[in-house]
């Protein structure tokens, strides 16, 4: 037997572990988006719970019932998509078995040969006879090797069937675990679409509540735009103060630096986004705008903190109706704005760094939400486009 012979079932052996890395990375990716919208969808939860009973603000409620059904309708997708994948792998594996079989087969058949020629060799008298009617001294040389390997090649070959037979059972115990794992994952996926169904209910119950006393909710609605232009004026003219001072090098200096920041900045807060930048139409009324929205609102747990996107200098606490506290930092050129905090830790003129607490999100009529803007100059922009 050549040793060549079975560098394939070596190699086939050595590869049976090369995409175990790039799976469990891929897995590792997918329990943390999974992780992720669970957690979004335990904040929206809590939100939902406090709205109902502190506030009969249905168009708040609707809004994160909304949010709370894209989560979970990408909680199912990512489920689908992982199912998708554990079946991949489920094939992937079936051939390798198939193949590894097959191996096992042809060593098996090979040792079965050894055992038999060294069987048939058995008497030592026969292997002094086989050397003795050798041609020549080469013959007798060559004759000589094959007899003193015939039992390592034995022992050899035994090996790699143990080693394989081991390869094979590790292979089929790896298979149910997969199985295990794509039925559980199929469980979850039923009773997720369960949840969906029930939240897609919720969600339309809050709409026919809307339809129902229109003038009762579009007199909220206007209450809220007042809040919403008041704030934006405040905010302007506190950017139009603080941009029309002269800048210094330190200033110049860090507008560069924030501008190449974007897309790369810190969350202020761990929550979901449940108000969006700009103009929307109101869910429900389609002739109705919204007030336009200078930020983003990010749902958050209770008493959650609230930190610096960048380094920058305090320059404004100032405190809004429907907003309560809250505080303008300003970075070169640049300027972040965060709303409806209960505590401040910091005070006018300080200098913030990067990952810097400055205060905590309050609960104002059963919502704890973030209100956070950033402008660029006298423009404010979305902050999503500049946030990681």
């Amino acid at each position: 037997m050549k040793p060549f012979r079975f560098l394939p079932v070596l190699a086939l052996l050595c590869t049976l572990s090369l995409p175990v890395f790039a799976q469990k990375r891929g897995t590792a990716a997918q329990e943390s988006k999974k992780a992720k919208l669970e957690r979004e969808i335990a904040i929206l939860d809590k939100q939902l719970k406090e709205t109902s009973r502190q506030s009969d603000n249905a168009l708040s409620s609707l809004r994160l019932v909304r949010r709370k059904v894209d989560a979970r309708r990408k909680l199912v997708s990512e489920s689908d998509r992982r199912i998708a994948g554990l079946d991949g792998q489920i094939a992937e594996r079936r051939r390798e078995i198939n193949a590894l079989e097959e191996r096992l087969d042809t060593l098996s058949r090979h040792y079965e040969r050894l055992v038999r020629s060294a069987y048939r060799n058995r008497d030592a008298r026969l292997w002094y006879l086989y050397l003795l009617g050798s041609g020549n001294l080469s013959q007798a040389t060559h004759r000589y090797a094959y007899l003193k390997s015939l039992s390592a090649q034995m022992n050899s070959q035994a090996r790699r069937i143990r080693d394989a037979r081991s390869e094979l059972v590790q292979q089929k115990a790896a298979l149910e675990d997969l199985r295990h794992e794509a039925g559980k994952l199929r469980s979850e996926r039923v009773a997720e679409l369960g949840r969906l169904q029930k939240e897609e209910g919720d969600s339309k119950k809050l709409v026919d509540r809307l339809k129902k006393d229109k003038s009762r909710y579009q007199r909220q609605l206007s209450a809220k735009r007042k809040q919403v232009e008041a704030l934006n004026r405040e905010m302007a003219r506190l950017v139009s103060g603080s941009a029309a001072k002269p800048r210094t090098a330190v200033d110049v200096k860090l507008d560069a630096e924030f501008a190449s920041n974007q897309g790369k900045l810190p969350w202020p807060a761990d929550g979901v986004v449940v108000d969006s930048f700009g103009e929307h139409a109101h869910p429900v009324y389609s002739n109705v705008k919204m007030p336009f929205n200078n930020g983003v609102g990010i749902a958050v747990p209770k008493d959650a903190p609230v930190k610096a996107v960048f380094d920058g200098t305090v320059r404004q606490i100032i405190v809004m109706p429907g907003y309560n506290q809250c505080i303008l930092v300003q970075h070169g050129g640049y300027f972040t704005f965060y709303c409806k905090l209960s505590s401040v830790g910091v005070k006018a003129g300080e200098k913030v760094k990067t990952g810097q607490v400055l205060g905590r999100v309050d609960t104002i009529a059963g919502e704890t939400q973030l209100h956070f803007e950033l402008w660029e100059g006298r423009t404010p922009r979305d902050p999503e486009t500049w946030l990681r």
